[in-house]
């Protein structure tokens, strides 16, 4: 069993509301993955920022984070994505504005891992997904 952790979370730690022990204490010895997505999410947050002082630090906590194994996006994954936003979309719900959700979600499901999150709302009703909660 592993885990793929929300990009929220890598940003609660890095900003201090998170302890590394925090997450730690859910995923214990399990590997810890990061998805492509959050590489994309926190280079947008860095490239948008308008002080060179919060890019650069941003920055800096990206490259850190990168050492962590990276769980690569392939064909599966892009089927297990396929499946979940049809299934979201036969329930009347919208699938398009948590295309990056769905991505992450669907790495998980396709490894068997659990995903951990702060945002329930954002990954409750994906079919398949097993989901940890963390509190800040």
């Amino acid at each position: 069993m592993g885990f793929v952790i929300d990009t929220c979370v890598w940003i609660d730690v890095e900003q201090g509301r998170l302890a590394p022990a925090d997450v730690a204490a859910i995923t214990g010895d399990a590997p810890v993955y990061i998805s492509p997505v959050t590489i994309a999410e926190l280079t947008l947050g860095a490239e948008l920022a308008s002080e060179a002082g919060v890019r650069v630090k941003r920055l800096a906590a990206l490259r850190r984070l990168k050492r962590k194994p990276l769980l690569a996006i392939d064909g599966d994954t892009g089927e297990e994505f396929g499946r979940i936003a049809a299934a979201i979309k036969s329930a009347g719900r919208g699938h398009r504005y948590r295309v990056q959700d769905l991505w992450m979600a669907s790495q998980a499901i396709q490894h068997g891992y659990r995903l951990l999150t702060r945002n329930r709302k954002d990954f409750e009703d994906i079919p398949g997904l097993m989901l940890d909660l963390i509190e800040a």
